[in-house]
């Protein structure tokens, strides 16, 4: 009998010839948000207050209530979080088509350029490029940008503030143009805070990783880890948002399904 896709996954995670790398950062109160301009809302961090533990409010329980903006942590971004895409059909995280939260992902390494220039601009000519060293970039499949930038949480040169703004690596106009109607990317996934650079709101066009990403139906993936633990191709990436009624993103667990490299 011949054995289907579905049922050699599921022997291969058995076995370990498939194993899962977590790529989500613990969601606490400590962990830091996106800082926008003082005239804006600004993003609220992560809270969490004690229901009961095992104590006179719950003698057999521990629970918590939490708190967050929609864009703490590592999370998602829809298509209607952006002004380009909030008239898009199924633009917010519970009409979302569930199928588009488990894809493929290739992984371009801009460490080295991050580690030398925090404000590094990944063009179009840097993507052909890239291309015609690594194979061209596949159909549908989450664009992960590996800075490195999550060994920096815990310090302040994870968000990298400085008196003009933030300062973090990110793709230009161009760059989104081609991923998105060239390579017809499902999304970007980052380790920073936003799928934009921090100086990002100078490009032409402004942000515009969020404005064509979701201005196209596209999603982003932030404050992501472990994009140093995934191959060039092959990686398969876990995100599902929660199901918030009319949300524009969702903080969530992301994790990869990645060949276990023999010995």
């Amino acid at each position: 009998m011949t054995q289907t896709p579905l049922a050699a996954l599921s022997q291969a995670l058995i076995t370990g010839g498939v194993e899962c790398i977590d790529l989500t950062n613990t969601l606490s109160p400590d962990f830091p948000v996106i800082v926008l301009p003082a005239e804006f809302g600004q993003c609220a961090p992560f809270r969490m207050e004690k229901v009961s533990r095992y104590d006179d409010n719950g003698p057999a329980w521990y629970w918590n209530n939490i708190s967050m903006n929609e864009h703490t942590g590592t999370h998602f971004d829809a298509p209607a979080h952006w002004v380009t895409g909030k008239d898009l059909p199924s633009n917010t995280v519970d009409a979302v088509p569930v199928q588009d939260f488990v894809a493929p992902a290739v992984v371009i390494d801009i460490s080295d350029e991050a580690a030398a220039d925090e404000d590094f601009v990944v063009t179009r000519a840097f993507l052909e490029d890239w291309e015609a060293r690594h194979g061209k970039i596949p159909d549908r499949h989450w664009i992960a940008l590996r800075t490195d930038w999550y060994k920096r949480v815990g310090t302040p040169d994870y968000l990298n503030l400085k008196e003009d703004g933030a300062h973090s690596p990110g793709p230009d106009g161009g760059a989104m143009d081609f991923l998105v109607h060239q390579r017809n990317c499902i999304g970007l996934a980052v380790e920073t805070v936003g799928t934009d650079a921090g100086q990002a709101f100078h490009f032409d066009p402004p942000l515009p990783a969020h404005s064509i990403l979701h201005g196209n139906g596209r999603y982003g993936l932030q404050c992501l880890t472990n994009l140093d633990k995934l191959p060039t191709f092959g990686a398969l990436i876990v995100a599902c948002p929660l199901k918030i009624e009319g949300g524009s993103g969702s903080p969530l667990r992301v994790i990869a399904l990645v060949e276990r490299a023999q010995a």
